[in-house]
């Protein structure tokens, strides 16, 4: 009997060893997350501040015993907005470290093309990403790997909407784009085209820039031939700042707007007093106004450790998306539980932040509001 005791032990032991193993990044402990997104050049600062908030934020869970008993762990690493590096980033993360889930990419061209041949057909789930990119949205049934991509923010769609309705409705009609030339520029250039084609309008000029650069001269040159009464910027904040000097140095002073992407803060330290006056799309509420719960509770979590800032507070909407998910997903975790969970967030709201997932859809969030950059810098609404 007694050997029939050990043996019955030692097999529930066993059992409960495949049962831990069964999905990687799980452990009875502590469960770990990747993340790739820039952590160095130009675009740095908005990888930094996400994991630094993400971080702070898991830090507040784990001291609270952790999600369902376990202990988040994240391993950030850097793809220096490449899209390159970061497909063989998740690579490394899925197949080397062996993470659960991903959290927190950024650019629409490294995480589409990381979905697409990485994360998507290895069924790891990633939830947030700094992207508003249609390719991000597909229906799943027209794309089977979008089951894997939980977007948090709204599309560029959403946000070119609302830039373009805001300009046309001040009698503004003659209105120019100045892109990336990557999937966000792209995304962007097709969602303003689209938007204005509601108005019964087209682009007065178009001129764009390469990834990673701030050689503007040939755009600042085909748009400044049109002189628009608007131009609207589908650039990061390096670029952006090249473009508005050398339109300003042209003579040129049309309405300055652009999309969230280009970080606020990261542009008005970039431009000094010359940000004043453009227009910024947002896509999570100010960071500033602790009237909304889930800001009140992001201040709290920094504390007075740094300024407040949309993409940390957009890192944090991506940590709650993905804590709430794992806490659905009961003890028993495995990733195909975690999208059931994601998949019956319906109307979920996040302290007046709501997201929605389900069937084909895996768009999150809609909300869209219009910023311009104030006196000293300051960004008003």
């Amino acid at each position: 009997m007694k050997v029939l005791n050990r043996l019955l032990a030692l097999s529930l032991i066993a059992c409960s060893a495949q049962i831990f193993a069964a999905d990687p990044g799980v452990s009875e402990s502590t469960i770990t997350l990747g993340m790739s997104s820039p952590l160095s050049g130009p675009n740095s600062a908005y990888g930094l501040e996400m994991r630094q908030t993400i971080e702070s934020y898991f830090e507040q869970i784990n001291k609270s015993g952790g999600v369902n008993g376990r202990k988040l762990e994240l391993v950030a690493v850097d793809d220096g907005y490449e899209t390159d590096r970061s497909v063989a980033n998740t690579k490394s993360l899925i197949e080397a470290t062996k993470v659960f889930a991903l959290l927190a990419y950024c650019g629409s061209s490294p995480t589409t093309e990381s979905m697409n041949k990485i994360f998507g057909p290895a069924k790891v789930p990633l939830v947030g990403t700094i992207s508003g990119a249609s390719t991000l949205r597909e229906p799943i049934s027209a794309n089977p790997n979008s089951r894997y991509m939980s977007n948090v923010r709204a599309s560029y769609a959403d946000e070119t909407e609302a830039i373009v309705n805001q300009l046309v409705s001040l009698g503004l009609k003659s209105i120019a784009v100045f892109y990336q030339n990557d999937g966000f520029g792209k995304s962007g250039l097709d969602g303003v085209t689209a938007a204005l084609r509601k108005h019964n309008l087209t682009p007065s000029a178009v001129g764009t820039v390469e990834r990673n650069s701030v050689d503007v001269a040939k755009a600042v040159e085909s748009i400044s031939k049109n002189t628009p009464q608007a131009v609207i910027m589908v650039t990061l904040s390096k670029p952006t700042t090249a473009f508005v000097k050398a339109m300003k140095k042209s003579g040129q002073n049309p309405m300055l707007m652009t999309l969230s992407p280009v970080g606020a803060e990261q542009l008005v330290q970039d431009l000094g007093a010359e940000a004043r006056g453009i227009g910024i799309s947002q896509v999570v509420p100010y960071p500033w106004n602790d009237t909304i719960p889930v800001v009140r509770e992001y201040q709290k979590l920094v504390g007075g450790k740094t300024g407040f800032t949309y993409y940390a507070l957009e890192g944090y909407l991506m940590a709650r998306v993905m804590v709430e998910g794992i806490k659905r997903a009961g003890k028993d975790l495995t990733r195909e539980k975690l999208i059931g969970a994601l998949e019956g967030l319906n109307n979920n709201e996040f302290g007046g932040y709501r997201v929605t997932y389900g069937g084909n859809n895996r768009h999150g969030s809609r909300f869209v509001e219009l910023t311009v950059v104030g006196p000293g810098g300051k960004l008003l609404k």
